[in-house]
């Protein structure tokens, strides 16, 4: 059974509150807009709504974490971080879960969503053909139209099932948490820690190159040797040497955009007297 196990729950202004925030961060998800879809945004979010802001943060850190290395390729798709984010927050408001164990409980609503997401990019193919044919006809209100379409379907059905999930389903889950044995919960806890460091090794993965091991090195010796209560000092340290780095290669890039303009103009005086002697 869960440890720490408490009465609260999601009442009808909060679910039609968190439907609202996951239309518009499932339509942001959509387009890729302002990038309100991110986990720490989400969570924090939904704290907010549910009147629990620090467990909106840490759920949102550990859960942003995670999906630090998890982006959309094409028509892939990971799990979706919506859904991990509110969910989240949802779980350890109502069950008492860790955010570790709340997060990792989490996943599937967020498998949920990535199929659901996966069908619309199928499905949406039957408007393909009236857009090729409105956009050969130069009609761009009707290609314009069609869009708005498709993004308000995707909106709705994120609101949809968070509201579902996050307000109708909550008893449920209430339940269900409360009859994991101990040695379960520990388990999606342990989960839950392990996934942020899967996160970084995919990130790492995709980003890191050879000239950023030294970075790589210095985090990595601040954030284990030296005794800090957060992070928040390593972060300071990490933005610091990435303007120092900024810096470098802005002056770098102007000076030799200001001698190749140079030879440029050299080049192009030489050109013109080579085409005046006619040769």
């Amino acid at each position: 059974m869960v440890e720490g196990v408490h009465n609260m729950h999601i009442t009808l202004i909060q679910g039609i509150l968190l439907t609202l925030a996951a239309i518009i961060e499932g339509i942001d998800f959509w387009w890729e807009g302002l990038y309100l879809f991110r986990p720490i945004i989400v969570s924090t979010v939904a704290g907010i709504i549910v009147g629990d802001l620090q467990t909106g943060l840490v759920v949102g850190g550990v859960t942003e974490l995670a999906f630090a290395g998890l982006t959309p390729a094409g028509g892939t798709q990971p799990p979706n971080p919506i859904l991990a984010g509110v969910m989240g927050v949802v779980l350890a408001h109502v069950t008492g879960a860790q955010a570790t164990a709340a997060m990792a409980l989490a996943l599937p609503f967020s498998l949920l969503m990535q199929y659901v997401i996966l069908f619309f990019y199928s499905s949406f193919a039957f408007f393909m053909r009236r857009i090729d044919t409105a956009a050969h006809e130069g009609d761009t209100k009707a290609v314009a139209r069609i869009n708005f379409i498709t993004t308000a379907i995707v909106g709705v059905t994120y609101g949809v099932v968070v509201f579902l999930c996050g307000y109708l389903a909550q008893t449920p889950m209430k339940e269900f948490v409360a009859a994991l044995p101990t040695w379960l919960t520990h388990g999606f806890e342990v989960i839950g820690g392990i996934l942020p460091a899967v996160g970084f090794a995919m990130l790492l993965n995709t980003m890191l190159k050879r000239e950023f091991i030294p970075f790589l090195l210095i985090g990595f010796v601040l954030s284990t040797f030296l005794n800090f209560s957060n992070l928040l000092p390593v972060a300071i340290v990490g933005l610091a040497l990435a303007l120092f780095v900024y810096n470098i290669e802005e002056t770098i890039s102007k000076h030799k955009f200001s001698s190749g303009g140079s030879s440029g103009a050299a080049n192009d005086i030489d050109d013109g007297e080579d085409y005046e002697d006619g040769i």
